[in-house]
């Protein structure tokens, strides 16, 4: 196996005719395949669905307290969710509030807030001249549209294997009044897979934003999502905050989108005594109380936070195979070719490829000619707009290892022929 980089002009010609007749091949196969998006696939959604039959008419829906959760009330949920959630996010429970089902909704109704009635003591940010948000990148598709949403101008932080470059971070919110943000995904970071070090943490922690309305939107999507028996541990941004006198600074999400059902899980938020004072004040008019009868069918389900570790051993069965496929199929068919970049991950829902510049557009079109359908290139980048379009995000989670198999030939002969076109210039 030759490495492409080193091969003369007659070799590249001669590899592209072979890979392009194996390309030829595959587009015969009629494949329909969707890796778009980090959806849990058929096997998952079968793991959970016992908990349809914990509650029924002859159940008492009453909480140990003394909840009926028929009924309207309780903004920030029934308590005995909350103290499951204290143990996924490391947070109190007094901190914490639970909504509806999706955490990004919660994210996006924060940043609504704040716009509209501002943070910290500061004008809202509406009100404000220019508000800017750094964005880690790669990063997550739909945390940046929320920010692009709102017009903020989005500010590229690149990614290292430590988490997102501390030195740019602290340098521009010492220097910017506009930052007001910073959106983290710090536990196997989506796509990357990428665990902030414990440094990258307490230096978050110890930031001295020129703005007092600076705010850290940290949405820990995967606190429990391992593929590994031992995990990776995530130093407790909450803690060091307080430590730091910063507790102010981190707003923490985390739902069971990926736990139990995506759109009919629950979805809880974090933060300190002064932001939940304003969070709540938006809630109290938004709504009288988010379905508390999801939350005790969770509660009955799991019974703890235990519950909630023992079940997800069952999804890292299902999901590791499939992460499996993707890697090995990468070392098989790229690695020594010198096509591309991809780190093996310890959890989450995605493998982050960065092949050579200006190929993760064509490799995603040759990909969807052949019936795989990828998230778009550039979908990673704040706009959708990848400087070097050079990333790619890969989502296993929802076929089936026998058609991952496949998809991923399918992706690793794309990326071949998009590399050989671009170095014979066809």
């Amino acid at each position: 196996m030759k490495d492409y980089l080193s091969m003369n002009i007659d070799e590249l010609k001669s590899e592209y005719e072979i890979v392009k007749e194996r390309y030829n091949k595959l587009k015969q196969l009629d494949l329909k395949l969707d890796m778009s998006r980090g959806k849990p696939g058929k096997e998952q959604l079968e793991i959970s669905v016992n908990m349809l039959d914990i509650l029924d008419s002859n159940s008492q829906l009453i909480t140990e307290e003394g909840v009926d959760c028929r009924n309207y009330g309780l903004l920030d949920g029934i308590s005995e969710i909350k103290e499951i959630f204290s143990g996924m996010m490391e947070v109190p429970s007094d901190n914490i509030m639970v909504g509806g089902n999706s955490s990004l909704n919660m994210m996006f109704d924060t940043i609504s807030c704040f716009m509209i009635k501002g943070v910290g003591g500061c004008k809202p940010w509406i009100k404000q001249d220019k508000i800017k948000f750094l964005c880690p990148v790669p990063g997550y598709d739909r945390h940046f549209a929320i920010t692009e949403y709102f017009g903020f101008e989005m500010i590229n932080i690149p990614m290292l294997a430590t988490g997102p470059d501390m030195d740019i971070i602290e340098k521009l919110v010492a220097e910017d009044e506009a930052i007001k943000g910073i959106w983290c995904v710090p536990k196997y970071s989506n796509p990357q897979g990428i665990t902030y070090s414990d440094e990258t943490v307490r230096r978050l922690a110890n930031l001295h934003p020129k703005a007092k309305d600076f705010r850290i939107f940290w949405d820990n999507a995967y606190c429990v999502h391992d593929l590994t028996e031992e995990g990776t541990k995530l130093l407790n941004i909450f803690d060091e905050c307080k430590k730091a006198e910063n507790e102010d600074l981190p707003i923490i999400f985390s739902s069971t989108s990926k736990v139990t059902f995506p759109g009919s899980g629950v979805a809880a938020m974090a933060a300190s005594d002064n932001n939940m004072k304003v969070i709540m004040e938006k809630y109290k008019y938004q709504t009288i109380g988010y379905d508390k009868i999801n939350m005790l069918r969770h509660v009955r389900y799991f019974k703890d936070y235990n519950g909630i570790l023992e079940h997800m051993k069952r999804h890292r069965d299902i999901l590791k195979p499939k992460f499996d496929v993707v890697t090995d199929t990468l070392d098989r068919e790229i690695r020594d070719r010198n096509l591309a970049k991809w780190e093996k991950p310890d959890g989450g829902y995605f493998v982050s490829v960065d092949v050579h510049n200006g190929c993760a557009t064509r490799t995603v079109e040759l990909c969807a000619q052949a019936g795989v359908k990828l998230t778009g290139a550039g979908a990673a980048f704040p706009y959708g707009k990848d400087p070097d379009d050079s990333n790619i995000r890969i989502a296993p989670s929802y076929p089936s290892v026998h058609e991952l198999e496949k998809a991923m030939e399918v992706f690793c002969i794309s990326l071949r022929l998009a590399v050989l076109e671009k170095e014979l210039n066809i």
